[in-house]
């Protein structure tokens, strides 16, 4: 049965282009703005924490290939805009290779800024410290670039992280990177509300096997602009994998695969909001795949949930530390065993809509203050909307639509004109307002296959790092990934 929520309802891999004038976001966040090192120095596992400590603005240190045991002490070290401390492994071939240590975080960054680390593999041999931390002594930490990181076994336990911020932190990009396996995939923020988080770009990246979040961005009780951070600013949450399909903690540890907390209540920051959009949410035990509060823009998402049990939504707003206040849920679409969509205890003198989503899941589909032209039916009829939705990911799982299944008249898209790529589908596409769910064309979907793998930048292009890429195929094949349920038989007719 198709059901067309056109009425305001009350109770009841991927392949994105990149964003359109915002080729160069990572470029203008991180604060390096194009330009390239002005000067290299190389090191190796013998010399490299003497150059460290010497590094002007403008120069990068480049590691030789080899096993590093004693860190990353990234302490005082600051670069300027425009001429950013780069610090690398090599790009092809063997990597420089962090290991971790029970005394402390393999990459420790206090009182930084203008840094950009990458091309490193980072392996916490199941010990107790952080991939990569700005310590909870630091004053700041900002203008910090993340990218092209392998992380793994930091899986002791819960509490090890595999990026984590302490710190007062703005402008971080992390992007391009893989974490495999850690207690929290990454946690920015403290949990008593302060080393606030601010304006950071959050992009292709894989996180999975994580026991618990795969990624959290903690409640925020202040925001102090005297410091430098930006008094307001969104944080981008774009282009990511989100997988607790395996090692997620069940029973009382369980936990989202995204959490987002809200901005300050009142002041600077106050009217600061999350961008969510392209990711691949894919599957969790217990938990909802996506929880938030405050202000937040959730939209062209894929939401893959078919693991029991039923009471979790795929995707809950809901008070946490405060309430949900503006949000605007628009073209996702969800294949859930429970219930789909749910914004509950909402802060009535803000705006809460869910409009042009597909959606496929127990009933209620959508639960929201306020509903607009979705598509829901049971999560049992999935097949008859979309190509693919039994063969398992990265071996033909498809959430494109049948030709005519997910087309109507055009949506009231009024208000969302201030979000990023607010009319680009999951795979970069421009949107005319009739399709409903994550994509906007039909039958034979251009974009890449659906897998558990970084996201390209663009619909025909290959991973970015082929170590990274060739590592996780072959992770694939010998662990037998899971996809939807096999047992489930598509109710479409072939």
């Amino acid at each position: 049965m198709k059901v067309w929520l056109s009425l305001a309802v009350v109770g009841l891999y991927l392949a994105p282009s990149p964003a359109r004038g915002q080729a160069n976001l990572s470029e203008t966040i991180g604060g390096c703005k194009g330009a390239p090192p002005q000067a290299t120095r190389t090191a190796d596992p013998s010399n490299y924490l003497a150059k460290l400590s010497k590094l002007a603005p403008g120069e990068r240190l480049l590691l030789a290939p080899g096993i590093y045991p004693r860190g990353l002490p990234v302490h005082g070290l600051n670069g300027a805009a425009g001429a950013c401390i780069v610090i690398e492994g090599p790009v092809t071939g063997q990597r420089a290779v962090f290991i971790g240590r029970n005394c402390c975080n393999t990459v420790s960054i206090r009182d930084a800024s203008y840094i950009v680390i990458r091309h490193l593999e980072l392996d916490g041999q199941g010990l107790a410290g952080d991939a990569v931390k700005a310590e909870l002594e630091s004053a700041f930490a900002h203008h910090i670039t993340l990218e092209n990181l392998l992380i793994h076994g930091h899986d002791r336990n819960q509490q090890i992280v595999g990026i984590s911020t302490k710190s007062p932190a703005w402008n971080w990009v992390i992007r391009h990177s893989v974490i495999d396996g850690a207690g929290t995939g990454i946690y920015l923020g403290n949990s008593n509300g302060e080393g606030e988080f601010v304006r950071g770009l959050i992009e292709h990246n894989l996180i999975r096997r994580t026991l618990g979040y795969n990624m959290q961005v903690k409640h925020q009780t202040r925001r102090n602009p005297s410091t430098g951070m930006p008094a307001t600013a969104s944080t981008i949450i774009r282009h990511n994998v989100f997988s607790k399909a395996q090692n997620s903690t069940t029973g009382r540890g369980a936990r989202p695969n995204l959490l987002v907390g809200h901005w300050p209540l009142s002041g600077p920051g106050s009217s600061d909001i999350y961008q969510i959009y392209g990711n691949l949410f894919y599957q969790n035990p217990t938990e909802a795949l996506f929880q938030g509060e405050g202000h937040v823009a959730l939209h062209d998402n894929l939401f893959i949930k078919d693991q029991a049990p039923r009471g979790f939504p795929a995707i809950a707003i809901q008070p946490h530390n405060d309430v949900p206040k503006t949000v605007e849920v628009f073209h996702n679409t969800v294949v859930a065993f429970g219930p789909g969509i749910k914004i509950v205890g909402a802060d009535g003198s803000f705006q809460q809509l869910a409009r042009a989503n597909a959606v496929f899941s127990a009933a209620p589909n959508i639960v929201v203050p306020t509903a607009l032209k979705n598509v829901v039916d049971l999560y049992e009829n999935a097949g008859n909307y979309l190509v693919d939705t039994t063969s398992a990911i990265g071996a033909g799982l498809d959430l494109f639509p049948l030709a005519g299944a997910l087309v109507g008249a055009a949506a009231d898209l009024s208000g969302l004109t201030a979000y990023a790529d607010w009319d680009r589908d999951f795979n970069g596409a421009a949107r005319d307002g009739r399709f409903r769910g994550a994509y906007a064309e039909e039958g034979t979907n251009p974009g890449r296959s659906l897998a558990l793998a970084t996201l390209p930048l663009h619909a025909t292009a290959q991973s970015l790092d082929e170590k990274i890429g060739d590592y996780l195929a072959e992770e694939v094949r010998s662990r037998g990934i899971p996809g939807l349920t096999s047992a489930r038989q598509s109710s479409r007719s072939r």
